[in-house]
């Protein structure tokens, strides 16, 4: 049941919070390598690889978690992952092996991630708002997402300067409790079937959508949405310092791409209102693809990168609001957890890959050119492989599944 006008603000305060929490609890890990790397010994492969295997099991365990937010409620699952956020942070403070700190960093937190993350939070929001108001509530979302990268990272920064790297962990396992009170409003029931129509189980919604070559099209867009990310999200800083600049101009450019994303996907909600979805991420896929274009040929000052990671900031997270309502306009928003669970799987795929293979490539060529041109080639394959995406009421089940007993 949708929310009511006075309760929408609530609803969408708690969500926004709520994910700008997550993000940027999860994107504060790479400020823990250098001190944990040092002080325990470890090799910087090993702490990267445990947080490398958190995107994937991230991206395995989000349709499980959605298709159980499908069933119970998201309010239950955003808890229950919150809870489990903090176990996990605790036990990377007090892992003293890779071993534990790779099950306790990849394997728990991949979960609590997905349990906890955007994904679920942006579907219960979705069922319980009207859905003339959704466009803007997933950009509100997808936008504090990105304002806890800009908030919370410097935060945690300073927890390690003045309490070190374990007390900064044992300080963000307490706030990763303050999303349970935060996910009480998100209190989302299954969507009732249409009038008129059978209720899908999971198992046809799944279906149909896997048999829906607009599932695949956003499937493998979503991919290179999170090959782009990552990429950026890991290498930027290696890329400067590559180009002979100071390391604060990389540290500058992740900061500004998370501040102009807030523009970004407030932007993006609310053109996902009035414009159709599909022609948005194809301009979306096709900017970012001209823009890393016109970078790779500049000179690359001090300037130019922030330039570009200021103009690459609005396109960051700006294809979440539209994708999310391809899914529900597509595929409706009983099983919406789920399904788009499956859709942001490509996008964490995608994500390891932008990860692991920009470092390969450095290390075999000694130079980033070879993958700024694959990102470039993989935006225009994104931005066509949109243009067939259905964008319309939600499918039904065939004639013979809909017939009532």
């Amino acid at each position: 049941m949708s929310a009511t006008p006075r309760a929408a603000g609530l609803l969408i305060a708690c969500a926004v919070l709520g994910a700008a929490l997550a993000m940027g609890l999860r994107q504060s890990f790479g400020l823990f390598l250098a001190p944990m790397t040092t002080t325990l010994g470890w090799s910087a492969s090993g702490f990267a690889l445990a947080i490398a295997l958190q995107v994937l099991v991230n991206g395995v365990a989000q349709p499980i978690c959605g298709q159980v937010a499908d069933r119970i409620g998201g309010r239950r699952v955003i808890m229950g992952g919150a809870v489990l956020y903090a176990l996990g942070i605790l036990g990377m403070a007090l892992s003293t092996s890779l071993f534990w700190f790779t099950f306790f960093a990849g394997i728990v937190m991949g979960v609590a991630v997905s349990a906890a993350g955007m994904p679920v939070i942006i579907a219960s929001l979705t069922r319980l708002l009207p859905p003339e108001m959704r466009g803007r509530a997933v950009g509100l979302g997808t936008a504090g997402s990105s304002f806890g990268q800009f908030l919370v990272v410097p935060l945690s920064q300073l927890g390690i300067s003045v309490a070190g790297w374990q007390g900064a962990l044992f300080l963000l396992a307490g706030a990763a409790l303050l999303m349970v009170p935060l996910a009480l409003p998100l209190n989302d029931k299954p969507a009732p079937p249409v009038a008129g129509e059978v209720e899908q189980t999971a198992g046809e919604a799944l279906s149909l959508a896997l048999r829906s070559p607009s599932f695949w099209c956003l499937f493998f867009g979503f991919f290179v949405c999170g090959l782009h990310v990552s990429f950026l999200a890991v290498h930027m800083p290696g890329f400067v310092a590559s180009c002979m600049l100071p390391a604060s101009v990389g540290a500058a450019s992740i900061a500004l791409i998370g501040l102009f994303n807030i523009a970004g996907s407030l932007a993006a909600g609310e053109l996902s209102q009035r414009w159709r979805r599909r022609e948005l991420l194809v301009l979306i896929y096709a900017g970012r693809g001209v823009l890393m274009t016109a970078f790779l040929l500049a000179d690359k000052t001090t300037t130019n990168v922030l330039i570009f990671s200021a103009l690459m900031g609005v396109l960051w997270l700006s294809t979440v609001p539209p994708t999310v309502a391809l899914v529900a306009r597509n595929y409706g928003t009983r099983w919406l957890a789920t399904i788009f669970g499956l859709v942001f799987l490509g996008h964490q795929v995608g994500g390891f890959t932008g990860a692991y293979l920009g470092g390969l490539i450095f290390d075999l060529t000694g130079s980033y050119d070879l993958m700024w041109s694959l990102c470039i080639a993989a935006a225009a394959f994104a931005a066509l492989v949109h243009l067939p995406v259905r964008d319309g009421p939600a499918l039904a089940l065939p004639a013979q599944a809909a017939t009532k007993p």
